[in-house]
């Protein structure tokens, strides 16, 4: 074939020549480009479903940190500290007298969680997190003693235990100035609990595969269906709403790992997220859709400022005079100035980066665009949903 095309070529002009050559590496410029592109917008399907039943569980439990260098709980404030460390040493055959309270700065109380991960099986460890429930300081340098990790049915499935990792600390002056970095009073134990009970999981106890989609949209899941029937073979996958697929799958455990791992890596052009903007009021952050439209309509943004001075004036009676005394005598200035109101004007079907031009060509600070949005949703000319968080 090589051969051929170099005969071929033998018999071009070289001008010509050089003109093929240039359109030939342009196509194939733009089609790289074209792969790319849909590459891109592409998505596994492990990246956007999950499948049903496969979930981790959240444990919490309460205990004692110990071994703390004077940044403990103060007892008057945290008596429950007290209480738990007498409950605790009874337990081992130590007995404290009930008209005893021992002051322990050495000692907070705390609550564990843990998120409990599928598939976990007994004897593995998870990582834990420590929180001091009192008014200890710090945890820094402190040791987890045992503690029984439970799950919303009252079950204990993991005991944590460990040395803390606490990533704050905080220095305290005998002035009383103190300076805190990060969060002193919380911390990790790595792979400081160890699993007790295990958590049935529905995927190994037979059945078809239901995957959920992360963000419920029925062109996505019409999609994932058709591909899924494409790869696996017909009627295989059925989707049953908008946020959930039906996969017909192997009884048997091993057969079906391997046909959700070449399940889950399918790859699936997802639909288009709806026209949508959401505003965060707490930090001004605004972020539009692509596909977010806005109908023929006129804005005019203008601003009101209003600038009071104070100013400290002098008054005291002439040279010579008998009667009168130095007095100050406040001198208010007030001066109203408004800008230019400015109008612009949206064509009809106008695009996302039109509409940003057009805000930033009129100065509109971000919370300015929420009030320009808001105004254009309520006269019906913003064509996508306002979200405010």
């Amino acid at each position: 074939m090589a051969i051929l095309m170099l005969s071929v070529l033998r018999g071009i002009p070289v001008k010509h020549l050089s003109i093929l050559l240039s359109t030939i590496a342009k196509t194939i410029g733009v089609l790289v480009v074209l792969l790319l592109a849909m590459a891109a917008q592409a998505e596994r399907i492990k990246d956007i479903a999950t499948i049903a039943g496969v979930r981790s569980n959240q444990l919490v439990g309460y205990g004692l940190v110990v071994g703390l260098d004077g940044s403990g709980d103060q007892t008057t404030q945290a008596p429950f500290t007290v209480q738990s460390l007498k409950s605790m040493l009874a337990k081992l055959g130590v007995v404290v007298p009930p008209n005893i309270n021992p002051q322990l700065k050495n000692v907070a109380a705390v609550m564990v969680h843990a998120e409990l991960p599928p598939f976990v099986k007994q004897g593995q460890t998870i990582d834990v997190t420590v929180s001091s429930i009192g008014n200890a300081k710090s945890l820094r340098g402190g040791a987890l003693l045992m503690v029984p990790l439970k799950g919303a049915d009252g079950q204990t499935y993991a005991i944590a235990q460990g040395n803390l990792i606490v990533g704050g600390f905080g220095a305290e002056g005998s002035d009383g100035s103190r300076v805190t970095i990060n969060v002193p009073s919380a911390g990790r134990v790595p792979n400081g609990a160890t699993v007790e009970r295990e958590v049935a999981s529905p995927f190994s106890q037979g059945g078809d595969v239901v995957l959920n989609l992360n963000a419920a949209d029925f062109t996505t899941a019409q999609r994932l269906a058709e591909k899924i029937n494409d790869v696996m073979g017909s009627e295989v996958a059925l989707p049953m709403d908008a946020a959930s697929i039906q996969v017909r799958s192997p009884h048997n455990p091993a057969q079906k790992v391997a046909f959700v791992s070449m399940l889950e890596n399918i790859v699936v052009e997802p639909g288009e997220a709806p026209a949508r903007i959401i505003v965060n009021a707490r930090t001004g952050t605004i972020v539009i859709g692509s596909h977010v439209r806005v109908m023929p309509v006129a804005v005019a943004h203008g601003n009101l400022v209003v600038s009071i001075s104070e100013d400290i004036g002098v008054s005291q009676p002439e040279a010579f005079a008998r009667r009168g005394e130095t007095a100050i005598v406040p001198n208010s200035t007030i001066e109203i100035s408004e800008d230019n109101n400015r109008m612009f004007l949206f064509n009809p079907g106008v695009s996302l980066d039109e509409i940003v031009k057009a805000v930033n060509e009129v100065g509109a600070a971000p919370g300015d665009l929420v009030a320009i949005l808001e105004a254009l949703r309520q006269s019906g000319a913003l064509r996508a949903q306002l979200t405010v968080i």
